[in-house]
């Protein structure tokens, strides 16, 4: 029985490298997913987030919740594409989808007394337009084995606050006198696009593998007001 994979992305952000696709539109993270789903197994099936820009101000509540439900309920991995410009200037997060979608995946619900389990998660970061990572994820050179900085300040509140939560982390000095935390310390890992797509089969099982083993995260599921 094939996977579900929940896939959470910006469909207008078209500061991303391009990557050939049939139409003549600039490359969105919509053209990464219509790849990916070409390189996935023929049993596993994605089920994509927003789509052609439809604004979240449109929608009550409700709405809101029984989209992302339908969605997300019988999905068990939830793929967050991170792009350059996938937060608004100028919008709050509660207005945004990414972080609705990334809340109702970590949830666990229930529906005709069967509980589901919250999704795995993996944050996959699309190069930008010159080909570049680091704006997620930079390398430090300075280190032997290299280790990697990641600039979560970036990112969504509950994105951010579901990395690094592991309870018992572990870590080593950088040569730049920074902690590194070894292991996996974060319930949503990141990774490079470049590196997810060519073991895309390792990186859903580990994501799957930290979700059976959630207990040892501080997992955040609701967003605070005021974001």
């Amino acid at each position: 029985m094939g996977r579900k994979i929940f896939v959470s992305y910006k469909y207008a952000d078209e500061h991303v490298q391009y990557i050939e696709h049939d139409d003549d539109e600039l490359t969105t993270p919509r053209h990464y997913v219509d790849y990916l789903q070409t390189k996935l197994d023929k049993e596993d099936h994605i089920n994509k987030g927003e789509k052609d820009g439809e604004d979240l101000s449109d929608f009550a509540d409700e709405t809101i919740k029984s989209k992302l439900r339908e969605k997300i309920y019988d999905s068990s991995v939830t793929i967050v594409l991170i792009s350059p410009g996938m937060k608004e200037a100028g919008k709050s997060e509660k207005d945004q989808w990414i972080p609705w979608e990334i809340s109702y995946s970590l949830r666990e619900p229930t529906r005709n007394g069967r509980k589901s389990l919250c999704n795995g998660m993996l944050a996959v970061v699309l190069p930008d337009e010159n080909g570049s990572y680091d704006y997620a994820i930079e390398t430090c050179n300075q280190c032997n084995p290299k280790c990697n900085i990641w600039h979560t300040n970036r990112l969504f509140w509950i994105l951010r606050e579901n990395m690094f939560n592991q309870y018992a982390k572990t870590d080593k000095d950088c040569q730049k006198g920074k902690g590194v935390y070894l292991g996996w310390p974060s319930y949503i890992h990141m990774v490079r696009w470049e590196n997810f797509i060519n073991k895309i089969n390792y990186w859903v099982e580990k994501a799957e593998e930290l979700r059976n083993n959630k207990e040892n995260y501080d997992i955040k599921v609701n967003m605070p007001d005021g974001i």
